[in-house]
């Protein structure tokens, strides 16, 4: 079980998302999908409700940048990721480090993937591939046009239940 600190794009950025996942599927190259198209900020075995209400008193007075999505890339691990990563600016990291400021002591088990300095912007398209597979998904997807991605929702996640709470 985990919780998940994420944004989802809006409706524009979302159907390009779709769109891409579409062309992986076709190519064979589909992988594990559990949730729209977003960027993660966050993970923790736990978010407790006093860190939930702190996050989105704080999310109130930050303007969240729009991401840029044009890095394809992969993550090979026991996962096996391809994934769109986001062009990381000064703006993007202070928000993610202003997240990070308000979870500081306040979450269990924060995932390291995710901190700040060991954070990689990105919008997982496939999890859980085999080699071949990441291999048929580049080629079906490369080049990759840039998507430029607004944030309509910024949510917490439960991964073993599915509960999604919009916290912004």
């Amino acid at each position: 079980m985990a919780h998940v600190v994420a944004v989802y794009f809006d409706d524009g950025a979302d159907r390009a998302v779709r769109a891409l996942w579409r062309r992986l599927d076709q190519a064979g190259a589909g992988g594990e999908r559990v949730m729209p198209p977003h960027v993660t900020f966050a993970m923790a075995k736990s978010i407790p409700r006093a860190a939930r209400d702190a996050l989105r008193h704080e999310l109130r007075t930050l303007a969240i940048p729009n991401l840029w999505l044009s890095n394809l890339g992969t993550f090979p691990n026991t996962n096996n990721v391809l994934m769109l990563g986001a062009i990381v600016d000064a703006e993007l990291l202070a928000v993610h480090s202003a997240v990070h400021d308000v979870l500081a002591g306040r979450v269990q088990s924060p995932h390291a993937y995710y901190l700040p300095g060991s954070w990689v912007p990105h919008c997982t398209l496939a999890m859980g591939v085999t080699h071949p597979q990441m291999v048929d998904g580049f080629a079906a997807l490369h080049p990759v046009d840039r998507i430029e991605a607004g944030v309509d929702q910024v949510v917490i996640y439960d991964t073993q239940s599915g509960d999604t709470e919009t916290i912004r």
